[in-house]
């Protein structure tokens, strides 16, 4: 028989004397017990958190010792409410299920979703450096390599203009070196710069001044009108070192080479890759440059 506790309401009391007297087969019987006996469990501990006391406050007592107590009459069937409480229980086993499932599909569709998103981001980012690869190898595309320069014999006043550039003599060979061609540069003497300049980054090719000095040479060749020669020494600068200290420089003044060649489409892609792969130069260092190139030409 099924034991209630001294704080039971009347209808438990009802429901535990319609137990007793159902004719309901033995083994529903103690199937609904079992069931029954575990939801007055949870009753139970609910009781003890919201109403903390367990006094009569809160319960009714088991017996109301104040009043008659009303008895089943002899022959009346007690099923009735039985099968109430085993049909309500069905229902919220059946709704427990129900969420159940419910869940674990939106479980299912929030893994799908995840799956789907990161496809989706893998494969943005692969086409993205797919069309930046592209847009590369189009600037770089039908560029002459760098050439061995003809130097012309120079006349006797050039000669000594170019000996009154000092070289300067330090502890850096290799830095006194790309100075010379620097300042050869500045005096306005390009093709004596560049001769200078190639033999600094050919015996110093790990200087850390090797960058300033492809992009030199490239820059000397512009200032003397050979915008082809400045754009293979512009090009061959940005591939060999992306992060070098003139890297940057290099596919700006490559951009403006290819204005001079009159080719339009190829300067817009190496403005745009300027503006990508080096953005703190476009707004720093270099902005006027970039700013007085773009408005050059008409990128679309």
């Amino acid at each position: 028989m099924i034991r209630f506790s001294a704080f039971r309401t009347p209808f438990g009391a009802a429901l535990a004397l319609g137990l007793s007297l159902s004719a309901m087969p033995v083994q529903a019987q103690d199937d609904a017990e079992v069931r029954i006996r575990a939801l007055e469990a949870q009753v139970r501990a609910l009781q003890r958190t919201v109403f903390p006391g367990g006094d009569g406050r809160f319960f009714e007592p088991q017996v109301d010792r104040g009043g008659t107590q009303s008895t089943p009459q002899a022959g009346t069937p007690a099923t009735g409410a039985v099968t109430d409480i085993l049909a309500r229980l069905d229902t919220l086993e059946s709704e427990i299920a129900r969420l159940t499932s419910l869940v674990e599909e939106d479980r299912n569709d929030l893994r799908n979703f995840d799956s789907r998103l990161t496809a989706l981001e893998t494969g943005a980012a692969a086409e993205a450096r797919e069309e930046q690869a592209q847009e590369t190898a189009t600037a770089e595309a039908t560029i002459e390599e760098p050439e061995e320069e003809a130097v012309a014999a120079p006349s006797p006043a050039r000669v000594a203009a170019v000996a009154a550039v000092v070289k300067p003599q330090s502890s850096d060979a290799g830095e006194d070196e790309y100075t010379y061609g620097f300042r050869l540069w500045d005096a306005g003497f390009y093709p004596e710069a560049r001769q200078q300049l190639k033999i600094f980054v050919r015996d110093y090719p790990d200087h850390r001044l090797v960058s300033y000095g492809r992009n030199l040479i490239g820059r000397a060749y512009l200032d003397d009108g050979d915008a082809d020669q400045a754009a293979a020494w512009f090009v061959e600068n940005y591939t060999s070192n992306k992060a070098g200290a003139r890297a940057g420089d290099s596919v700006l003044y490559l951009a403006i080479a290819m204005i001079e060649r009159g080719e339009t489409e190829r300067a817009c892609t190496a403005l745009g890759v300027f503006s990508r792969e080096y953005a703190s130069e476009a707004v720093g260092r270099l902005e006027s440059l970039y700013d007085s190139t773009r408005d050059r030409v008409t990128c679309s």
